[in-house]
């Protein structure tokens, strides 16, 4: 890993780089069908605002040299209200992805910084859909494969 810095919550400026950060995970896996300008365009504008309001979306970085190579985010999914013992909020971690060149332990950190925080907010659980080699981050810090989803149950114990 080439001299990670830190892990943090991302802020609205960070949204310019996380758009070229979602620019280059996704163009890795599939054909292109819109513009690179047009699409850091509306992703920077969609990001900045998703980070302000911190209504739905959070994401933390990390950082190299100041520079943010890597970031993870989690969709909070609200659940009908419920009159048992059972957490009314669901977390969806998504566009997890570091820079080759800084690979080697930000995963995972990124993915412990995300879990405190919905450990904190005391969400039911986590699911997200991994690729093939990312399978491994996730079983090591608990998940569970069932089918092409994973999850992490943290909520009170079930039947």
């Amino acid at each position: 890993m080439a001299g990670l810095s830190e892990i943090r919550a991302a802020v609205p400026g960070d949204a310019e780089r996380l758009a070229q950060l979602r620019w280059e995970f996704r163009v890795a896996r599939a054909p292109v069908q819109e513009d690179r300008e047009a699409f850091l365009r509306r992703c920077t504008d969609w990001m900045r605002r998703e980070l302000a309001s911190q209504a739905v979306w959070r994401a933390w970085v990390a950082t190299a040299a100041d520079e943010i190579v890597g970031n993870l985010w989690v969709q909070t999914i609200n659940k009908m209200p419920n009159p048992v013992a059972e957490r009314e909020r669901h977390a969806y971690v998504s566009n997890v992805y570091v820079q080759p060149e800084h690979r080697g332990g930000a995963g995972s950190r990124l993915l412990e910084a995300a879990l405190a925080w919905v450990r904190a907010e005391k969400m039911d659980r986590v699911i997200l859909w991994p690729s093939a080699p990312s399978v491994s981050l996730y079983e090591r810090h608990g998940f569970t494969h069932h089918g092409d989803v994973m999850e992490l149950a943290l909520g009170p114990s079930r039947r």
